[in-house]
């Protein structure tokens, strides 16, 4: 073969090995730069016949996948849960593949787009014309198209709808209300497995089905020793304050192997100097953990807003927030129209192409896979000063922010979320507060445990999840005014709180993240204060706050409503009238939309 086909198709098989690394930060098992090339760690994917696009799609999604299975299933988890009914393991083994697969393509557009094109691909290569009855069908076929099309969004054409229709009725009476269950518990292996494993052992069709074992024994055998990303042991309120020991996969939100970006992004040293910063943030987060000490994490609790009050409650709770909504409207809406202005004025994006270096101009590919002697052709994306930008309104829901404060927060996210949405901006909506005064469950069992001394935090989390990031904002509209619930406000931990909503941000794909906590004072507890030194709570946000501006790229910024908070944040304004808070948030938007802050 002609050198310079080599010398791409290497290039490409560095970029996959790079890339995959960084997915699984598992940086011992991929072969690194210079080594043997024929390493056995590196045979997850073949790429001894590469000749068509085809093929290079098939690469780039099959390390991917591999990749991310390595980040995020765990083969304790994997078996502990797996059916006892041999027919169901086949099928069982798909759901993770589709789990981790699923949290790939939330996590960078790239993985999303690979996975999605090779699944296209292999859609459209089924062949099955002579399909009469049900019998023509094997279940795990019509099987995977099912999860591909309810998890994937993968579209079908006439012969996988006509393979799938067979089977689809009985996938849907088993399956169909748990879907939502299941998508919210992608990143709880535990929960989603368990349940996956319940559904198909109670299916139908497997009562007395069991032709298919030997097939179902030889998949179960490709369920490999992924690394362990969640203990078995975690609960949904638990899992987020675990995750502060991942580190995070920081590669750039652009990346995108579609472009068959063989830069210097890719190369060894910068993903190597990368690599060593998570494994430093990593570290720097195990440290800063160790010295604050929880009691207990078992009442903790991590809900969705809607789940607080039924739909009648939460209804009237939104059209008593939208009175409210009337008295000042104009004044926010025009400060929103102002920054909506700003932003769209910079989200133009340009390519140069034809240049001698920069990322490989996929659309001239083709061309250099027929003729080798053809020039490469490179692109660079001009520079622009908008970046797809995420932004986290964390809110202070303890119980001084009762009446007017917590009214004006909720109405100023309200109308935030709307313009920003506009602009292509996601927005999420967070609060955090206790599920009881004085301690509740935690503080019952420590009295149980005869009271040991410096117990550290004693009282139980309610973090609230108002909008996600990827819900539009008709979607979550009545969540805001369950802000105003009666008796929701307790108290504020707010150094845990600000560790969650880093976690959640931080493993968003876009490449600008915007972290705003609205408070109106210092993390009061008086159950957690009334037994340990009276700074404990304050320490612990000084140091989480100031891990966040050191050590990460994510803007961290502060609103005190009625309180300086500029003893914690190093980019915090106060305000004394709560009516300036509309005012102030979109400002402070604008003005980081205007120039990047520069981190240390």
């Amino acid at each position: 073969m002609n050198n310079k086909s080599e010398n791409l198709k290497e290039k490409f098989k560095q970029a996959l090995s790079s890339t995959a690394r960084v997915i699984s930060e598992d940086f011992d098992n991929f072969p690194k730069r210079n080594k043997d090339k024929n390493s056995e760690n590196f045979n997850f994917f073949d790429l001894d016949n590469l000749n068509t696009r085809d093929d290079f799609i098939k690469a780039r999604a099959e390390s991917d996948s591999n990749a991310l299975k390595k980040k995020f299933s765990d083969d304790l988890i994997f078996k502990k849960n797996s059916p006892t009914n041999s027919s169901c393991k086949s099928l069982y083994t798909i759901t993770e593949k589709i789990r981790y697969e699923t949290l790939g393509s939330k996590m960078l557009k790239g993985i999303e787009k690979n996975l999605t094109e090779n699944y296209n691909k292999i859609v459209s290569l089924k062949k099955k014309d002579q399909i009469k009855s049900k019998e023509d069908v094997p279940v795990i076929e019509a099987f995977e198209l099912y999860m591909l099309k309810n998890f994937h969004n993968i579209k079908l054409n006439s012969i996988t709808e006509k393979i799938l229709n067979f089977w689809e009725k009985d996938f849907n009476k088993s399956i169909f209300n748990h879907i939502e269950f299941l998508k919210e518990n992608l990143e709880d292996q535990n929960a989603y497995s368990s349940r996956f494993s319940k559904i198909l052992q109670e299916m139908d069709i497997f009562e007395t089905d069991d032709n298919e074992n030997q097939n179902e024994d030889n998949q179960e055998d490709n369920q490999e020793n992924p690394s362990n990303e969640n203990d078995d042991s975690d609960t949904e309120n638990n899992k987020d304050r675990n995750q502060q020991e991942e580190t995070d996969v920081s590669l750039d939100s652009d990346y995108n192997v579609d472009e068959y970006k063989l830069d210097e992004q890719l190369t060894d040293s910068d993903s190597e100097k990368q690599n060593s910063e998570q494994l430093l943030q990593k570290k720097n987060l195990k440290d800063l953990n160790i010295e604050y000490k929880i009691f207990s994490t078992e009442f903790d609790e991590i809900i969705k807003a809607e789940n607080l009050e039924n739909a009648d409650e939460a209804n009237k709770l939104r059209k008593a927030l939208d009175q409210q909504l009337i008295g000042f409207q104009d004044i926010i809406t025009k400060l929103a129209n102002k920054l909506q202005r700003q932003l769209l004025a910079k989200q133009n994006r340009a390519w140069a192409f034809d240049l001698e270096e920069g990322l490989l101009d996929s659309s001239k590919l083709p061309r250099i896979i027929m003729d080798p002697y053809n020039s490469l052709s490179f692109k660079k994306e001009k520079d622009l000063d908008f970046k797809d930008t995420v932004v986290t309104l964390l809110i202070d829901n303890s119980g001084s922010m009762r009446g007017r404060p917590i009214t004006i927060a909720a109405i100023c996210a309200d109308i935030l979320s709307r313009t920003l949405e506009r602009c292509s901006v996601k927005v999420e909506i967070l609060g955090f507060t206790t599920k009881n005064w004085k301690g509740g469950q935690s503080r019952e069992l420590w009295n149980r445990k005869s009271k040991p001394g410096t117990p550290g935090r004693l009282n139980d989390l309610r973090h609230i999840i108002y909008k996600g990031a990827d819900t539009h904002w008709r979607q979550a509209k009545n969540n805001l005014g369950l802000m105003l619930k009666e008796g929701l406000l307790k108290e504020n931990i707010d150094g845990e709180a600000i560790s969650w909503a880093f976690n959640r941000i931080k493993r968003r794909k876009e490449e600008r993240k915007i972290l705003m906590v609205i408070s109106d004072g210092a993390p009061v507890d008086d159950s957690t204060l009334s037994v340990n030194s009276g700074d404990f709570l304050e320490k612990h946000l000084k140091k989480m706050v100031k891990f966040i501006e050191d050590k990460s790229e994510i803007e961290i910024l502060a609103i005190g409503i009625g309180h300086d908070v500029s003893r914690y944040y190093d980019r915090a304004i106060k305000i004394s009238d709560v009516n300036e808070l509309g005012d102030v948030m979109i400002s402070q938007l604008s003005t980081l939309f205007e120039k990047k802050i520069k981190l240390n």
